[in-house]
């Protein structure tokens, strides 16, 4: 089994957009909550840079310990994840950038006989290493977009 060249094009780039995609908004517009509640385009990047570390944490564990079960992700749960968003917006994009880094390079180094290997997620079931990092990916791509309607919405 080898991984995908669509996953391994996404993993080098997709997170470079985030930078395009806020380029020309001012931090008060970065930092809107569109209503009570509500992530502004900060938060969401502030989870996707702290997701990055999970992810990676997940990923080790899945190659190292065969059928691991994970909790869902969630941010509100995760004690660390305040300390995140109260980083600034550019420390937040050089850490997707340089914990992508090493998504990238783990997932090229993992033997093709372990991406068959199983971590359950507790909504999808049976993933494989490419079908957990393909999530991971769509994941990402979910708060890009809402990443975008948070700064390119007209008010």
């Amino acid at each position: 089994m080898i991984l995908s060249a669509s996953i391994l094009d996404r993993l080098s780039s997709q997170h470079k957009s985030i930078t395009e995609i806020i380029s020309g908004a001012d931090e008060t517009r970065i930092a809107f909550h569109p209503a009570p509640g509500k992530w502004s385009a900060h938060d969401n990047i502030a989870h996707l840079a702290r997701y990055n570390i999970v992810f990676q944490e997940r990923l080790q564990k899945i190659i190292s310990e065969e059928e691991q079960t994970f909790p869902r992700y969630i941010a509100e749960n995760d004690s660390e994840f305040p300390q995140w968003q109260e980083m600034k917006t550019n420390g937040l994009l050089s850490s997707v950038q340089n914990e992508r880094m090493k998504i990238f390079s783990f997932a090229n180094s993992i033997p093709g006989n372990h991406l068959k290997r199983i971590g359950i997620h507790p909504r999808f079931g049976r993933l494989n290493v490419a079908d957990w990092l393909e999530f991971f990916l769509l994941h990402e791509a979910h708060h890009m977009f809402t990443i975008f309607q948070l700064v390119k919405v007209v008010k």
